[in-house]
Formats: C-alpha cells, structure tokens, sequence
C-alpha cells in the first residue's frame, strides 16, 4: 500500500535549480511517483552564515517504501549526486533532501524523526508547503501548515522565484 509523503530539496552551491531538478528526478525513480511540486523559493541560509542563498521547493509523492527505506533512499540520492556529509552542524550544500511528512504517521528512531522536528520554525519549509498544503494538520502540534505559517516568529525573507 502506497502513502503520500512531502520531501523538501534544498540546494545552494553550484547551479542551484539544476541541483533540485536532478533530485526531483531522483525522487521520482528512486522514491515514488510524484504528484505535486511547488513553486521554487530563494531564502536566506538557517542556522548557519553563507554568501549563497538556498533555492528550495516541496514535492509530493507516493511511494511504497517504509520511512527508513526512504531515508536510506535519499542518503544514497545525495551522496550519488556529490553531497560531502562533513562534520556537524548546518553547512552550504549542493543537494539536501529532507522528509517533511509521511502521511500523517509519526516516526522517532535514531537518524529519522517524522514530522520534520523543526518544520514549524522554518519559513522556507511552511512557505513552499503551505502553496502545496496549505489544510494538511502536523500530526503532533495539531495546526495546519497555514496555521503553522501564519504563527511563525521566523522573519527570514522567503521569496518565490519565477524559474
């Protein structure tokens, strides 16, 4: 049986819309069949100081996998596509994919936590989501994504870019 799940592709070292494109590729032979992209957002690094903004966008898809084969799924996605995993700690990159949801479940083992633990405190997550889902209701904090975006203390500038 297949489950919906929301990744988020970030990528802000070489060329940036190239890099989401391949992943979202990537995604669709590796993962499941996509069935909805946002919009591509340009934002401000989180957590970390760069020169380099990130491009983002969120993507739907369906799959049959378990969350951890589709962890393991998108380590060997972003390692294939030149992800150097160095130390720790937020840092520039060329490919991070994220899961932001899987279906409406709830998953906490070691290197996977779903629902995405900080979601709610990321503009640049919200504003691609909530264009995609806007109703859909965070398992755990019971606001939609609208709700979360709206409450959001996170002033980072989050644009849309027309691509």
């Amino acid at each position: 049986m297949s489950e919906s799940m929301v990744l988020l592709t970030g990528s802000n070292l070489g060329n940036r819309k190239a890099m989401l494109d391949q992943a979202l590729e990537c995604i669709s032979v590796h993962l499941g069949k996509v069935t909805a992209v946002s919009s591509v957002y340009e934002s401000e690094p989180w957590g970390f100081v760069s020169d380099n903004l990130f491009l983002n966008q969120a993507v739907v898809c369906e799959t049959v996998l378990s969350p951890a084969e589709v962890m393991a799924s998108i380590l060997s996605i972003e390692q294939n596509m030149g992800r150097n995993r160095s130390g720790n700690g937020y840092s520039s990159r060329n490919v991070d994919i994220d899961i932001i949801y899987y279906g409406e479940h709830v998953v906490d083992q070691e290197g996977l936590i779903v629902p995405h633990p900080r979601l709610h405190l990321r503009r640049f997550v919200l504003e691609p989501l909530c264009e995609l889902l806007p109703d859909f209701e965070h398992p755990l904090l019971h606001k939609t994504n609208l709700e979360l975006l709206l409450s959001l203390k996170d002033s980072d500038s989050v644009k849309r870019i027309p691509i």
